[in-house]
């Protein structure tokens, strides 16, 4: 068995290892960007299509020494046009991964679940945030903190399997899933806890598979051992955890930004469950974050290949 990549570092070190993809960018003019696309160039990790504005996209680039061949720049100044055409450039074939550039979520993710034209898969879309904290021993992925606003039971197993089939091609067999809510026991007047219930059993029969699923866990047991240790909580997930199911997008999101900017960790997103990666940030993140995120989809695209 492989070691589980435990780090960002790892993961460019295996994507720059790996056959370069195409990465079609939705409204790349913006400098954070184009400094990953730099980047991901220079370490040879992927290659792109830029859709935007080609003037802005030309100045900046430029000034940050990106070279640019002539037909990687499709001009299409309206972000939300931009986002159309990269996700055609990739049912086209002509791109293996689409990538949010500077355009709202909103506009971006309505063109890649058109209905007719877009890149829906057959379940449930959701996404990943992965963290590298400090102190920690490896990656956390935090999911779902931007897409399922109040997931239902069966939309929160659908976003375990995204995220265990992430969790593999990171090369970590069976991911520690803690469920998490306000408390750790099962309230029947707290349905996150009852949903938590739901899964821990649903994968102790077989259902959710290729994981180890437990909950209902408050965040300090599901990440601390000694938290965990105190309260008498005693399983294989507890303080150990590598994946944190939150219960809706309020929670998800105030643990992405607390992780962002209380911690100071390094991240990455991506959406799982379409037909292709999707690299997915806030317009806010770095370009580390940026490139953090374009080598997760190059591990998630070899590792769809492989599947097949």
């Amino acid at each position: 068995m492989m070691e589980p990549i435990r780090t960002f570092s790892q993961i460019l070190a295996k994507a720059e290892a790996l056959e370069p993809v195409t990465v079609a960018v939705a409204a790349a003019d913006d400098r954070e960007v184009l400094e990953a696309v730099a980047d991901a160039k220079k370490r040879q990790i992927a290659d792109f299509r830029l859709f935007g504005d080609r003037n802005k996209i030309r100045a900046i680039a430029d000034e940050i020494g990106l070279s640019l061949d002539p037909d990687m720049v499709t001009d299409q100044p309206k972000p939300a046009l931009a986002s159309r055409e990269a996700v055609q450039a990739v049912r086209e074939g002509q791109a293996d991964v689409v990538m949010k550039g500077m355009v709202q979520t909103a506009d971006f993710l309505r063109a890649v679940l058109n209905k007719e034209a877009g890149l829906r898969g057959s379940g449930v879309l959701s996404h990943v945030a992965t963290f590298e904290v400090p102190g920690y021993d490896r990656l956390i992925h935090v999911t779902d903190p931007a897409l399922n606003i109040a997931p239902s039971l069966q939309e929160k197993v659908q976003i375990v399997q995204n995220v265990v089939r992430l969790c593999h091609s990171l090369d970590l067999a069976e991911p520690k899933v803690a469920v998490l809510g306000a408390v750790e026991v099962v309230n029947p007047n707290m349905q996150p806890t009852l949903d938590a219930a739901a899964l821990a059993q649903m994968n102790r029969r077989g259902q959710i598979k290729g994981a180890v699923v437990d909950g209902p866990f408050a965040l300090d047991n599901a990440v601390s051992v000694e938290a965990a240790e105190h309260k008498g909580i005693k399983s294989p997930v507890a303080g150990r955890a590598d994946v944190l199911l939150v219960p809706d997008i309020e929670a998800g999101n105030m643990l992405y930004k607390s992780m962002v900017y209380f911690a100071r960790s390094k991240i990455g997103g991506l959406v799982l469950g379409a037909k292709v990666p999707v690299v997915l940030t806030s317009r806010a993140d770095t370009h580390e974050a940026k490139l953090n995120s374009i080598a997760m989809a190059v591990l998630q695209a070899d590792f769809n290949k492989r599947q097949v």
